[in-house]
């Protein structure tokens, strides 16, 4: 009896794993309001009931599509930064990994939590608090970088890790919605480019930044 349960909760693990995938893509450009269970079925070749027994209603199968995008954005852009030291490597890592995870399009859409925040800004309930709380540990991971830049001296002329790190996402942001409207990677180098310039005027060590930028 236990094999024939783990195997059903496998097959079961398999198969939301295959509806997430395909959610997450989709609703970085069509927001999470456009995916409905209808629509994943006929994508993954799954019937309606099979699609909606793995989530229950729309709203859990948001909250499980958001969790999805915060996995995949914490593999592909946090995970890689940590290769680095704590302090300015780890923030220009950040900066690195995120563009590539944007420009890359890891999500069709672009940053996907820059694409569902705008939908769900003024949408209070459990999907907002999710999208804003993955947004602010993503802060937060900047913010960390950027405190132990000043602590250990590479940003010198630093004395606000927080409002460095609104100018970092803003410039990021911008770049990603530029790109995600008229195309082309030319919005991420004039990004990078403004980044690095901030950088090396709070102090950072111009050999630090064309290694990890370049």
């Amino acid at each position: 009896m236990t094999t024939t349960v783990d195997g059903r909760r496998a097959r079961g693990d398999r198969s939301r794993h295959a509806v997430l995938e395909v959610a997450t893509q989709l609703a970085s450009t069509e927001g999470l309001t456009g995916v409905s269970i209808a629509q994943l079925a006929t994508e993954t070749g799954a019937s309606k009931s099979g699609v909606a027994a793995l989530f229950g209603s729309k709203e859990q199968l948001q909250l499980a599509v958001v969790a999805e995008a915060q996995r995949v954005f914490t593999d592909t852009v946090v995970v890689p930064a940590r290769a680095q030291p704590r302090g300015i490597r780890r923030l220009v890592a950040l900066i690195r990994t995120w563009t590539d995870y944007s420009s890359g399009r890891t999500f069709a859409g672009g940053c996907f939590f820059l694409a569902v925040s705008a939908e769900f800004a003024a949408r209070p309930g459990p999907v907002r608090d999710a999208i804003a709380e993955a947004m602010e540990l993503w802060r937060s991971y900047l913010a960390i970088a950027a405190t132990h830049a000043m602590a250990e001296g590479a940003l010198p002329d630093l004395d606000d890790a927080d409002q460095l790190v609104f100018e970092l996402e803003s410039l990021l942001s911008h770049a990603n919605a530029q790109s995600v409207l008229r195309g082309g990677e030319e919005p991420y180098r004039r990004a990078e480019q403004a980044i690095r310039e901030r950088l090396l005027a709070l102090g950072a060590d111009a050999a630090v930044l064309d290694e990890l930028l370049a």
